[in-house]
């Protein structure tokens, strides 16, 4: 079965949030933005919606966590090598992400994440091919 996936996320600041995923490398489909809300582009079937915080709240009646106490999830991406996931996660720094852990090598796989603007947790990742294949 085909599908999309649509992440939405609560963000304090429209700007702010497309200028830091800017320096990262996205792009945004202007057909879905407007003043409070964009669609980051991260492949041909996966978006990542930025909404700003009120614009969030009208899809859910609960509250939005606190990023800064609480982890709601970890939004986790594939790189094609270990040097490209080093790579993101230093542009990400660049753009005023923290690190909160420090990467994770595990021989076939390597890992390191970062926490964005708003604290929300992104982990990139590199799997070896053989590794994937053999278990396939």
């Amino acid at each position: 079965m085909a599908t999309k996936i649509f992440v939405n996320l609560p963000i304090k600041e429209l700007k702010r949030s497309v200028e830091f995923f800017t320096k990262l490398g996205y792009q945004f489909n202007a057909q879905f933005t407007n003043e409070t809300t964009t669609s980051m582009i991260i492949s041909d079937d996966i978006y990542v919606m930025l909404l700003e915080e009120p614009v969030f709240k009208s899809f859910t009646k609960k509250a939005i966590a606190d990023t800064t106490q609480t982890a709601e999830m970890i939004i986790a991406l594939s790189a094609d090598s270990r040097e490209a996931v080093n790579e993101l996660v230093r542009k990400a720094v660049d753009a005023g992400a923290t690190t909160p852990t420090p990467p994770q090598d595990h021989g076939f796989m390597y890992g390191h994440g970062f926490q964005d603007l708003d604290g929300h947790l992104w982990e990139v990742f590199f799997m070896e091919p053989d590794y994937v294949h053999k278990q396939g």
